[in-house]
């Protein structure tokens, strides 16, 4: 099944984080915390303004990505946990 956000949505795949801490510490599961990352799959049109233009997503799928702690939903598709978020809830992407 595929996925296709709507307006300026964006679906995202979370990034795991280590299991490991850089002195070898391995990190129980109740102890961790969601990843703030991300790898961008799917991205809606745009946002439609008041003129009736669309602004595209500055995204593209495949981009990596930093959002906010609480941003988005999080849904399951075919076994995958993903998380919808709007453009707006995008701090930062990962260039190199």
């Amino acid at each position: 099944m595929k996925i296709k956000p709507l307006s300026d949505r964006i679906v995202v795949k979370r990034i795991q984080e280590e299991e490991k801490t850089k002195g070898g510490i391995i990190i129980p599961d109740t102890a961790k915390e969601k990843p703030l990352e991300g790898e961008v799959v799917a991205v809606g049109s745009g946002k439609t303004l008041k003129n009736g233009k669309v602004q595209p997503v500055d995204v593209k799928a495949g981009d990596r990505i930093i959002f906010g702690k609480y941003s988005g939903t999080e849904v399951k598709v075919d076994g995958a946990d993903l998380v919808i978020l709007h453009e707006d809830d995008v701090l930062a992407v990962f260039t190199k």
